[in-house]
């Protein structure tokens, strides 16, 4: 009789065991986003719908700025991240994600570099940070095609610093007077170029940063990230409308395999910069 009474017991522990386990293994995909890029919420959701069909539930959770995302992948809050390679060089330096895999954009990039630009007749960008003394220099925060590479030149002598929206609002506020350098984007200055007759590059960085790389925590379970990069490098031969809603909405062609290795040129510039474990996403 004690044997009867205590089977249901033992078996409603095991499913409820069971069950708890089932909901650890189908837990959301946890992928941080920052609250002023809202946008990029609409344009990743057919992505977020594709991995749900593929067996990836994934969600977006929102963080007010880059030390508050650092602060939640270390909590295991956050499991993933798209980033820009400035930002997601700073994450691998702290310790707290890995790059996973990176698009090919339509137009066949998937790195990119910094271009100094100045009014046409400028002098010709140096390579050193004595080429800024006395001028305003204007570019977008934590970016490895701006402020990091500002940052990497060493100590510099000019008039004033300023932080743009995007690379675009820099080329802008250099066309019409109110800098005297603009550090930005190659491929944003060769799309917007034609724009600005009065400008021109004076000079560039001389390595290429990987672009808009899927980063994930160090603490994601292994066998889900190879799932997530298993689905994302799928993208390419997949010819679903699912898929092919990803493609147009995020506009890239694939994804391509990135590791630490491919940020070796990031990682020292970032160094330069003066990023290390304790750097708090801001000088």
């Amino acid at each position: 009789m004690k044997l009867r009474g205590t089977l249901p017991v033992l078996v409603s522990l095991f499913m409820i065991c069971f069950l708890f386990g089932t909901s650890v293994q189908a837990a959301d995909v946890k992928i941080a986003i920052m609250q002023a890029q809202a946008g990029d919420a609409r344009k990743y959701q057919p992505l977020l719908d594709y991995l749900i069909k593929k067996g990836i539930p994934a969600s977006f959770v929102t963080a007010p700025n880059y030390q508050a995302a650092a602060d939640m992948f270390s909590k295991g809050q956050a499991d993933a991240m798209f980033s820009g390679s400035g930002v997601a060089g700073t994450m691998i330096i702290k310790g707290l994600a890995a790059p996973l895999v990176r698009p090919i954009s339509q137009e066949g990039v998937s790195t990119y570099s910094a271009v100094v630009i100045a009014k046409k007749g400028s002098p010709k960008f140096t390579g050193s940070a004595d080429y800024f003394t006395g001028k305003r220099v204007i570019f977008t925060a934590l970016a490895s095609s701006g402020e990091f590479f500002y940052r990497s030149l060493g100590a510099s002598k000019a008039s004033q610093t300023m932080l743009a929206a995007s690379h675009g609002a820099a080329i802008d506020a250099l066309s019409r007077g109110q800098a005297d350098i603009a550090i930005v984007k190659n491929h944003v200055w060769k799309a917007e170029m034609a724009k600005y007759p009065d400008l021109e590059k004076v000079g560039e960085d001389r390595g290429e940063n990987p672009d808009n790389t899927l980063i994930v925590s160090t603490k994601i379970d292994q066998a889900i990230a190879q799932k997530l990069s298993s689905i994302l490098l799928g993208l390419k031969s997949d010819s679903s409308a699912e898929a092919t809603a990803v493609k147009k909405s995020l506009q890239i062609r694939e994804y391509i395999i990135t590791t630490e290795k491919d940020f070796s040129w990031t990682l020292s510039l970032l160094k330069k910069a003066g990023v290390d474990k304790n750097f708090n996403f801001k000088f």
